[in-house]
């Protein structure tokens, strides 16, 4: 018996460390690059599953609700994969960096056209805010993102970037079914109550699998800085200050919403699934565009630790 509830205890005590558990795991993701090696071929399985955990902990009526009232839902996603990455490739034309610095033009490309990561919903719930909301927009943005993603990325870098738009929509809507599916199953079999009390274990997992994932897209980065420190340190630099700089417009652009249910959709514009365009694209990227993909899992896991006192300001104030 003990041998059973040792890990759950230990999941639950996971669980509970909540964003400095993540927080954690990014760091020991550029400690232990032996692992990268090991974790890398299972990227694909860490999204699935992280979606099914996302759908499972979330009651499905809670994102229904959201569904039923589209306003915000479909305002966010144009915010998203239209107006900032529009607005990101004039930024680019007119700075010259689309014709002097392409690699980092297409991880531009990738960091805001790219539908919100899939641990959204598990950040959120981890700091304590609206996970069924963080939900339903990456289901409505994954649907429009073989629209929006081929036309956004003709725009800022032309033929240069061709995306199978068919391929993508397939893999994606499959995705979003197969991972619905299984948590629905899940959520049947072991009911609802049962699931409602075991939201620590299920926040544990996700800690578990974000740290699978961190380990394996930082592959390379160790190397990288030790080839190039003052490269890899600006490049850093730069995911954090994209990352910011989306959530901080986005947070005034949505001023006019609760500020709760602003922050939630600040922290989907300023943290993309830059897997999924990256699987699109063949799984391969120029040097810069790697070492940029790579780097901007630290402001994915870090920003929601440091941010956690401004959320939890917000969550008081409503």
């Amino acid at each position: 018996m003990r041998a059973v509830t040792l890990p759950a205890q230990a999941l639950e005590w996971l669980g509970r460390q909540g964003t400095r558990a993540v927080a954690i795991s990014a760091l020991l993701g550029l400690m232990l690059p032996q692992l990268s090696a090991l974790f890398r071929p299972f990227v694909e399985e860490a999204i699935f599953v992280l979606l099914v955990l996302a759908f499972l902990r979330v009651e499905p009526a809670a994102v229904l609700a959201h569904i039923r009232r589209p306003w915000l839902l479909m305002s966010a996603s144009l915010w998203m994969l239209v107006i900032l990455p529009v607005g990101l490739g004039l930024a680019l034309r007119e700075s010259g960096v689309l014709a002097g610095y392409p690699d980092l033009a297409l991880a531009a490309f990738i960091v805001t056209a790219a539908p919100p990561i899939m641990s959204a919903p598990a950040f959120i719930a981890l700091i304590g805010l609206d996970a069924a909301l963080a939900l339903a927009l990456i289901c409505i943005t994954m649907l429009l993102t073989p629209l929006t993603a081929p036309l956004i990325g003709t725009f800022i870098l032309g033929d240069a970037l061709p995306i199978d738009a068919p391929a993508l929509a397939l893999r994606l809507v499959l995705l979003l079914a197969a991972s619905a599916g299984l948590a629905y199953a899940l959520r049947r079999l072991a009911g609802g109550r049962r699931i409602a009390t075991a939201q620590a274990h299920i926040d544990g997992l996700n800690v578990l699998i974000l740290f699978v994932f961190a380990v394996a897209v930082m592959d390379g980065v160790s190397a990288r800085f030790q080839a190039a420190p003052l490269l890899t340190v600006g490049i850093g630099a730069l995911t954090f200050a994209v990352a910011l700089f989306q959530m901080g417009v986005t947070m005034l652009a949505f001023s006019a919403s609760r500020r709760d249910q602003a922050f939630v959709v600040a922290h989907a514009a300023g943290n993309r699934n830059m897997g999924l365009i990256v699987a699109a694209l063949g799984g391969s990227l120029p040097d810069l565009a790697w070492l940029y993909f790579g780097l901007a899992q630290l402001p994915i896991y870090l920003l929601p630790w440091l941010l956690g006192p401004l959320a939890a300001r917000l969550r008081a104030s409503q």
